[in-house]
């Protein structure tokens, strides 16, 4: 009985969760499981996994197996972040908060808004690959060649500060040279949420 109390108080906490199995004598069994909240209350290790990975291809091909690592990388997420992107001619605003909606969804904490120039500044506070990019610097460069690839030709985009460099985040600038009609620079910043 006190296991079942303490499982009935996870259970509302979201902690854990059952289903019932049919049994073929008896009431129906419950399985428990634990939820996907719950597995933040374990420990992670998949950034030093990744970044021992990096370590044995380092070693085993040399730099420039672990470039063309960071190469192969680049191309797998222009291709995944392609098939999740509006079409290249929506507005760049489109562009960019599908952008930034793909990015939150890896951890990165990102948002966007328009600046008083017209251009649009890119923003993440918080870097998911922080522990191996500072092995592979070209998982960074790999970022940004699929920013510009991904939101269109007529966009150019600009890290203005970098995470792995000291800054407290990375930041990006983004001009869309095919725009009509600039930005009014007396409309409000646009909150990219």
């Amino acid at each position: 009985m006190a296991v079942h109390q303490h499982l009935s108080s996870l259970r509302e906490e979201g902690l854990v969760d059952f289903t019932k199995e049919r049994r073929k004598v008896g009431r129906p069994a419950h399985l428990w499981e634990l939820t996907s909240e719950a597995h933040e209350h374990f420990p992670d290790c998949h950034a030093d996994l990744v970044v021992g990975m990096l370590q044995a291809i380092k070693t085993a091909f040399g730099d420039e197996g672990l470039q063309q690592l960071a190469e192969e990388r680049t191309r797998q997420q222009v291709k995944a972040y392609r098939k999740r992107m509006p079409e290249p001619s929506a507005p760049i605003e489109k562009r960019v908060k599908a952008l930034a909606q793909i990015r939150r969804a890896e951890g990165f904490m990102a948002e966007w808004g328009r600046v008083c120039d017209g251009s649009i500044e890119f923003v993440e506070h918080h870097c998911s690959i922080a522990k191996a990019a500072r092995f592979c610097p070209g998982l960074c460069d790999g970022e940004l060649e699929v920013f510009r690839a991904v939101l269109g030709e007529t966009v150019s985009v600009d890290r203005l500060e970098h995470a792995l460099r000291g800054d407290p985040r990375c930041a990006y600038h983004i001009v869309d040279h095919a725009a009509d009609t600039p930005w009014p620079a007396t409309e409000p910043s646009a909150t990219g949420s």
